[in-house]
């Protein structure tokens, strides 16, 4: 499954993840709700139901003209406005609700997941697979907004990079595996 592929026709996305895309980029707000009523997501309210696949065709023509790394400060600024569980206490728990969260914001069907594969805090290391359609450099956004903002007191620097040695939604697998590392 490629990026911008639905992986159920009645999947429906909350209003509220729709609109943190739109206020993510305050100065192109006219131009994404232009892009959105071409897929006729008009008049987007936060507890309202949207198709998902006109929502990721609207996404794709965003990442189409404004780039992948508008793509990752996207991805950045979810945390921000999504509904998040209220028990996360530390970067490994942060990181493992990121697919409580994205089901929080999805319904009706398959929707794929946010997978904490590993975590080892000694090492400094944690892995991270994605399998969903949003795009891979939205993905690596999320997953560096929630390591920076719930990293251990003593960490100075944090990455987060795509693993090329794995499948990727780039190439149009089913899923990216993304590296997190860190150090004081």
């Amino acid at each position: 499954m490629a990026q911008y592929k639905v992986f159920a026709p009645d999947v429906q996305v909350n209003g509220q993840t729709i609109l943190s895309f739109v206020n993510a980029l305050p100065t192109f707000k006219d131009d994404l709700n232009g892009i959105l009523k071409n897929y006729s997501l008009v008049d987007i309210k936060p507890d309202f139901w949207y198709s998902q696949e006109s929502w990721l065709n609207a996404f794709k023509e965003i990442g189409e003209e404004f780039g992948e790394n508008t793509l990752f400060l996207i991805g950045k600024t979810i945390p921000e406005s999504a509904d998040f569980p209220p028990h996360i206490i530390d970067l490994q728990s942060a990181l493992a609700s990121i697919d409580t969260a994205y089901h929080m914001n999805h319904k009706g069907g398959e929707i794929g997941y946010y997978k904490l594969v590993d975590f080892d805090i000694n090492a400094q290391k944690a892995i991270m697979e994605c399998k969903n359609p949003y795009p891979s450099h939205f993905d690596r956004g999320i997953i560096t907004a929630m390591a920076r903002k719930f990293k251990p007191e003593n960490v100075i620097f944090i990455t987060v990079e795509l693993d090329t040695s794995k499948p990727s939604r780039l190439n149009g697998d089913d899923s990216c595996t993304f590296n997190i590392s860190w150090s004081s």
